[in-house]
């Protein structure tokens, strides 16, 4: 069978996004979700995520990491998301789509996406690090000498060393300026680095205000992939109105021969 997809990337956190409103994609077959994100054997992404219908509100997102498992919120992957639903005319320029983590306002202006996260009222601070969940859990830790890091090995070390079997996400950071911040991931499910995490580069910024490393409300994040930005509201710890900017872009479709 043919299976027409669309491939959109965000700050190189790169998609294959299939148009599943007419329920085709078999969505527990693993070995296929993870053959489709291959990047030798298939299209090659980060994730897969299938738009489907959804009674309450514009669309539904479902979100599966390159392992072929369905995962949690993907940031770059909802703002993906949101310029593919424009693409199919579903959407103008504002929007409403429930992910796994609930209901998400976006606004997409060009190719800039406006992503609304969960809000955010726990932040875990450690020794070493501070952990928080934006949708997904995130590990976020300062370090020395980033570009010279081993991202792969050490973000792996903490993934299972930490946090098991579920594990979490590992972010390393280094300040630039007072509201600037460089940042590397390792992302579970993928098992490696990528070149941006929309979930992580919002705790990022969280963490950096919560442990008053900047003051501002309005944060700088550069990834391998690119620049984002996180907006929010902090009020007695809770961070509430909290959003992800950043490109979200259209790179090709096609179709691919796949035994479904």
């Amino acid at each position: 069978m043919q299976l027409k997809f669309y491939k959109y990337q965000g700050t190189g956190n790169d998609f294959v996004l299939i148009d599943n409103r007419q329920q085709i994609f078999p969505k527990n077959n693993t070995k296929l979700v993870a053959f489709l994100c291959d990047r030798k054997f298939g299209i090659g992404a980060d994730g897969l995520i299938l738009l489907e219908n959804d009674e309450l509100s514009d669309f539904k997102m479902i979100y599966y990491n390159s392992d072929g498992n369905e995962s949690t919120m993907c940031g770059n992957g909802g703002r993906c998301i949101v310029a593919f639903a424009r693409k199919l005319n579903i959407i103008n320029q504002e929007t409403t789509f429930l992910a796994i983590d609930g209901i998400h306002k976006a606004k997409i202006d060009g190719d800039i996406v406006t992503l609304q996260m969960i809000d955010v009222n726990t932040i875990k601070s450690k020794e070493k690090y501070l952990f928080l969940d934006t949708g997904s859990p995130h590990h976020v830790q300062l370090v020395n000498d980033l570009d010279k890091l081993d991202v792969a090995k050490e973000g792996a070390k903490l993934r299972y060393g930490i946090y098991g079997k579920e594990g979490s996400n590992i972010n390393f950071v280094s300040p630039i300026d007072s509201n600037t911040f460089a940042m590397r991931t390792y992302e579970r499910g993928v098992e490696d680095e990528t070149l941006s995490c929309g979930t992580g580069v919002t705790a990022v910024a969280l963490a950096m205000n919560k442990s008053k490393i900047t003051d501002d409300n309005h944060v700088y994040i550069n990834t391998m992939g690119g620049k984002l930005e996180v907006s929010f509201l902090e009020e007695n710890g809770e961070y509430t109105d909290v959003n992800l900017i950043g490109a979200a872009t259209f790179v090709f479709k096609g179709e691919i021969s796949c035994c479904i």
